[in-house]
């Protein structure tokens, strides 16, 4: 029985350069003729065949699992306003896992509890998602909206609405008296 069955350790050849406080939690193969490389879960992040660097489990708009393949979609930043982080979808990058074990749990798992918070609201000419995420080693949360494709990002109403609904969700959020 698999009951006791340990996944082999992650090459060492194949470790990516974590941090002091880093830890691997999961980890793949990625097969089906994509090269030699892994997809590696830490406590701090995901680590991407291709990728110098990790990608912060908060920095994840989207992380599906098919059931033999991994699809992850992760957030460019389109602009810096006050308090707040306007940000797009990147290019999704999608991976055939050969064992995919705990990985696709540890993702699930990890991105989820990356959010704090998350609402969808109309704004001028479109919709935008508000969203606050938890980010390791990072006191309170960072702020992002997401606008919704075809929605105005430069327009200025746009903008003064996104502005306030952050502000809203932000006190909306805030600890009572502490």
């Amino acid at each position: 029985m698999g009951l006791f069955r340990r996944k082999p350790k992650l090459p060492a050849a194949q470790r990516p350069p974590l941090a002091a406080e880093e830890r691997v939690l999961a980890w793949a193969a990625v097969g089906d003729g994509q090269g030699d490389g892994v997809v590696v879960a830490s406590n701090l992040g995901l680590w991407l065949p291709g990728r110098a660097e990790r990608l912060g489990w908060h920095d994840i708009l989207k992380a599906v699992w098919s059931g033999r393949q991994l699809t992850v979609t992760p957030a460019e930043v389109s602009a810096e306003r006050d308090g707040y982080l306007v940000v797009a979808d990147g290019p999704a990058e999608s991976h055939l896992l050969l064992d995919p074990g705990e990985l696709p749990h540890q993702v699930r798992e990890r991105v989820t509890r990356s959010v704090a918070y998350t609402q969808h609201r109309p704004v001028p000419g479109g919709a935008g998602r508000v969203a606050a995420r938890r980010v390791p080693g990072v006191d309170g949360l960072t702020w992002t909206v997401r606008l919704d494709p075809g929605t105005p990002a430069d327009d200025p109403e746009v903008l003064a609405e996104t502005d306030r609904l952050v502000a809203e969700a932000r006190a909306a959020t805030a600890p009572a008296d502490v």
